[in-house]
C-alpha cells in the first residue's frame, strides 16, 4: 500500500511542474527576443540582403516546402506584400520589394456611387 500511496502523490505533484513548465517556457521565449516565428521571418524578408529558404528553416525548423507556403499563402496573399526573388550563386534570395500603393480593383467613380 505504501507504493500506491507514493504513486498517487507524485501524480498530484504533476500539475505543478506542468506549470513550472510552462513558465520556463515563456521565460525562454522571452530570452530568445520574444518574437514570434512569422515575425523573425518576416525581418528576415525585409532586411536588405533577404534571406534564402535555407535560412528560414534553420530559424524556424519548419520545413521547405511549409516556408514556400508561408511565403506565398501569408506574405504574398494574406499580407499582400510584393515578394521580389532573384537567383544567386548561395541561392535563392527571397526579399520584401518596395511597396508601392496598390490601386483598388474598383474606379473611384463607382466606389462613390450611391447602393439602391
Amino acid at each position: 500500500m505504501a507504493k500506491s500511496q507514493a504513486t498517487s502523490q507524485s501524480r498530484s505533484k504533476s500539475p505543478k511542474t506542468r506549470g513550472s513548465s510552462k513558465h520556463a517556457m515563456t521565460q525562454a521565449r522571452a530570452s530568445r527576443g520574444g518574437a514570434t516565428k512569422h515575425a523573425r521571418v518576416l525581418a528576415m524578408l525585409h532586411s536588405k540582403g533577404g534571406t534564402t529558404i535555407a535560412a528560414i528553416v534553420r530559424t524556424t525548423g519548419w520545413q521547405p516546402h511549409s516556408v514556400r507556403g508561408f511565403l506565398a499563402g501569408v506574405i504574398k496573399k494574406k499580407l499582400r506584400l510584393d515578394l521580389a526573388s532573384e537567383k544567386t550563386k548561395s541561392g535563392r534570395v527571397y526579399r520584401v520589394a518596395e511597396t508601392k500603393p496598390r490601386q483598388t480593383a474598383r474606379p473611384q467613380a463607382m466606389a462613390e456611387a450611391p447602393h439602391g
